[in-house]
């Protein structure tokens, strides 16, 4: 058997290319958007993809499942969970060749069986795929989890509520994944378990970076399956501390169940832009989505840019910040162009026009008689500003600023600050912090954009010794 983990560090996601060397034949568990790294690798191993599988509907990323299925690969989805949780896409197009699974069900690729076992609890209709190499055992040697078992955690269960906004969600979906949990206990301590996430993913709380464990491990160490030793206990566990969805999260559950644009279709082609193209951009229509560090953001930027440096946080801050259909524009070196593209389109950010090179950005401010800047600040400044009118927003997580914060300041996360931008009215004048800087310079952007004067707090937030509540 032939069995390779792609891992997307900036998503925090697996998915798995299995394969049978006996016939050459293999599948693709929770396949990227982007599906030819999968064509290219099984071609190099020979073997040829016949099969595609999905364990749930995803909310942090695009599938790949509609990819291969217009490609004519047999592709498999669940049919569990009730009618608001189906591959609609699927049932709604007769030329695609698919299986919806249900408990129990299996297909085989070659010798290599893969059985759907119904794991709810983070979604309805979440499978797990136990896999068996048919040529080797009758008896799986590991689980395909997808976002039920991760490696220290479990599949957060509140997500239909948090971010796909279905009221009253959260408390029966967290007693329905301790019946799963419960289940899970049964499993032979030797099975390998494949998650769906590492460390890094917003699909949990407590994720660890180890890329796969076992049954045995977890029921040891697993904090959240450890948690499970009575119903309630698990449910108050399970729903506490969870971080703040990003705003894409609910797009990309209804893409996933209605079905995403095909690439072919859709793929961005960006150009770099001449100055006078860069001089003709109205940036309160499109988006600038400025890539470089926090340091050269304040130094010069674009009007209007929105701030998202290529780090492990770039899906998330962009997902966060932009809606859909606007049209992006990056500031970026040229040799990261294909990175970008890559991971926009993998949460389905297609709309990708053109490019500024930081060299051409540097020319045109020259030309233009200058950048904007950003004001910054530290807290020692803070009670000056506060005589000035400026009101504190604190953009890090809930449960960080429940251990203390500025007295007065408003809490709304960075990835929720699009989705609650209201709350700050218009024109407001605002002290933007995080924990160390970088989630604030990324809001700062953000409220910047929507009219607000700001002033940036570039310092640890340790040195916020007064006004703490």
């Amino acid at each position: 058997m032939y069995f390779k983990q792609f891992f997307d560090e900036k998503l925090a996601q697996y998915s798995y290319l299995v394969g049978c060397q006996a016939n050459g034949q293999a599948v693709v568990i929770d396949p990227m958007r982007d599906i030819d790294q999968y064509i290219e690798d099984a071609a190099a191993q020979k073997m040829t993809i016949v099969a595609a599988a999905d364990t749930h509907i995803h909310a942090d990323y695009i599938s790949g499942l509609r990819e291969f299925a217009e490609r004519g690969i047999k592709v498999y989805a669940s049919d569990e969970g009730d009618a608001d949780w189906k591959y609609e896409w699927l049932l709604n197009n007769d030329s695609y060749d698919y299986q919806l699974m249900h408990d129990g069900d299996a297909f085989k690729v070659g010798n290599i069986e893969i059985k759907a076992w119904h794991t709810p609890g983070h979604t309805p209709e979440h499978l797990s795929y136990f896999i068996t190499d048919g040529a080797a055992a009758d008896e799986p040697m590991g689980i395909a989890t997808g976002d039920f078992v991760f490696v220290g955690d479990v599949g957060r269960p509140d997500l239909l509520e948090s971010a796909a906004a279905v009221e009253g969600a959260m408390e029966p979906s967290a007693r329905t994944l301790y019946k799963t949990v419960e289940s899970f206990k049964s499993m032979p301590e030797y099975m390998q378990v494949w998650p769906g996430h590492g460390a890094g993913s917003a699909c949990g709380k407590a994720l660890g970076a180890i890329p796969e464990t076992t049954v045995g491990y977890e029921l040891r160490y697993n904090a959240s399956i450890k948690a499970a030793s009575s119903e309630d206990n698990f449910v108050k566990f399970i729903l506490e501390g969870q971080p703040e969805p990003p705003m894409y999260f609910a797009r990309m559950k209804r893409d996933n169940k209605i079905g995403p644009r095909v690439l072919k279709d859709c793929y961005p082609q960006p150009h770099r832009l001449s100055i006078k193209e860069i001089g003709d951009l109205d940036t309160s229509k499109v988006v600038v989505l400025d890539t470089r560090s926090k340091e050269e953001f304040i130094s010069g930027h674009l009007k209007g840019s929105l701030l998202s440096p290529m780090d492990k946080q770039f899906n998330t801050i962009a997902g966060s910040f932009i809606i859909e259909d606007e049209e992006i524009y990056l500031v970026i070196d040229e040799a990261q162009v294909d990175e970008a593209v890559t991971d926009l389109i993998r949460i389905g950010l297609d709309h990708i026009k053109g490019f500024i090179t930081p060299e051409d950005l540097a020319s045109f401010g020259e030309s233009a008689g200058g950048l904007e800047t950003m004001s910054t600040m530290t807290f020692a400044d803070l009670d000056a500003k506060l005589n000035e009118g400026f009101h504190v927003v604190d953009v890090r997580k809930a449960t960080e600023y429940a251990e203390g914060h500025a007295e007065g300041a408003t809490n709304i996360a960075h990835t929720r600050l699009k989705v609650r931008k209201d709350e700050l009215g218009e024109g407001g004048k605002y002290v933007v912090h995080c924990k160390s800087g970088a989630r604030a310079a990324v809001s700062a952007s953000l409220l910047k954009r929507e009219g607000h004067e700001i002033a940036l707090v570039q310092d640890d937030v340790a040195n916020l010794a007064n006004g703490k509540s």
